[in-house]
């Protein structure tokens, strides 16, 4: 089957309900919580984030809101460190979870809303389609721009049985409510914005180039995959640069679009050992494999690939696939301007370690099946072994 005799499957898009994009605009929290007549709210969010947030809590106690903060998510989750939370607010009213910062925090706030007052477990609903319900309102508020779960139907935890990273995905784990505030990314240190932006980008060519690519979501795609391009490098070397950050935050949310309907494919598959085996931050395990599956996986695409290629800035060359490669070395231009390694050894993964990632790479079917060129297991070695 191709790209063009699946183009027009039928598909379903949940949004959240509301989106809210402007600077400061989180500060509009407290009126919009206290309008829907919440009185209990738990906030999950970073203790780094607090001193900006203290305003925003401060307005919510004021028209008698009752606040709850919890900070204990630092690393990427696991099951265990879901289940201590979860326990941690057991006795605790809550109308509403407020999720604010990165994708770890926003993974976990989506799990709490749904898990508080169900009586299914995280093993119950591990998998796509499996949770029944959520009783409890949210509202995500993205601090990078990023991982695009303030807008997606997945969360990924890591289960402590065998260390791989699990993917929960349902539509009721899309936000009720996103407000997407480039202020709050302002301070976010070059590497990471670099790191986060790279992984946005994935997420819309992911989504663009993958076999089950729709029309509806290619427009999504595609235009996240401009804006990011055109304002990821800006926002790195200026990080107040208000323009950039906001449309690297718009186009991280428009990649969030992609992930339900269409979701991502070889890239992510290959990229979570890294994260798993060597606890590597997502968005730069993606940036070290980008465009080496890029290359890899050109052949069955040209076409999607020269789209991408004048997406990322490039002109059209003489054919699709001279275009194509083009897009190649603008995603090799992007990674050493934003300074961030782009080699598996730079990044001090020990080369030996292969075949065992590779082995890895190969249980997340759910991600493989989406990719134009099927990668099996010597194809997953010699995409690492190209990136090394």
């Amino acid at each position: 089957m191709t790209q063009t005799d699946i183009a027009y499957r039928d598909i379903t898009v949940r949004f959240p309900a509301q989106i809210i994009i402007g600077k400061n605009s989180y500060l509009k929290l407290a009126d919009e919580v206290a309008a829907a007549g919440y009185s209990n709210v738990l906030i999950i969010t970073i203790n780094v984030l607090l001193t900006k947030l203290d305003p925003l809590i401060q307005q919510l106690k004021i028209q008698g809101i009752t606040v709850n903060v919890n900070t204990t998510i630092v690393q990427e989750p696991s099951f265990c460190d879901f289940d201590v939370l979860i326990n941690s607010v057991a006795d605790k009213p809550v109308d509403v979870v407020i999720g604010i910062g990165g994708g770890s925090v926003l993974d976990v706030a989506k799990l709490l809303a749904a898990q508080i007052d169900n009586d299914q477990t995280l093993s119950d609903i591990t998998g796509i389609g499996l949770l029944k319900k959520r009783n409890i309102k949210l509202i995500c508020v993205p601090t990078t721009a990023g991982t695009g779960s303030e807008a997606s139907p997945n969360a990924i935890l890591i289960d402590d049985a065998d260390n791989q990273k699990k993917g929960i995905i349902s539509p009721y784990l899309v936000p009720d409510m996103v407000i997407i505030d480039p202020a709050l990314t302002y301070n976010l240190p070059p590497d990471i914005t670099a790191a986060t932006g790279l992984d946005a980008l994935t997420h819309c060519l992911e989504a663009y180039t993958n076999l089950f690519a729709h029309p509806f979501i290619d427009m999504y795609a595609y235009e996240g995959m401009r804006l990011i391009a055109a304002n990821l490098v800006k926002a790195v070397n200026n990080g107040a640069d208000e323009n950039a950050r906001t449309q690297l935050a718009i186009g991280s949310l428009l990649g969030g679009f992609c992930l339900g309907p269409v979701n991502t494919a070889g890239v992510h598959a290959l990229s979570y050992p890294l994260g798993s085996m060597f606890h590597m931050a997502h968005g730069l395990s993606n940036a070290l494999l980008l465009p080496y599956v890029m290359e890899f996986n050109i052949p069955s695409a040209p076409a999607r690939y020269a789209d991408v290629a004048r997406a990322l800035g490039c002109n059209s060359g003489k054919t699709d696939v001279y275009t194509a490669y083009a897009g190649v070395d603008k995603i090799r231009e992007l990674i050493e301007k934003c300074g961030i390694p782009s080699r598996l050894s730079e990044a001090g993964i020990n080369k030996e370690a292969i075949p065992a990632m590779a082995a890895d790479a190969m249980k997340i079917a759910r991600l493989l099946k989406n990719n134009p060129r099927q990668i099996n297991l010597s194809d997953a070695i010699y995409i690492y072994e190209a990136a090394y």
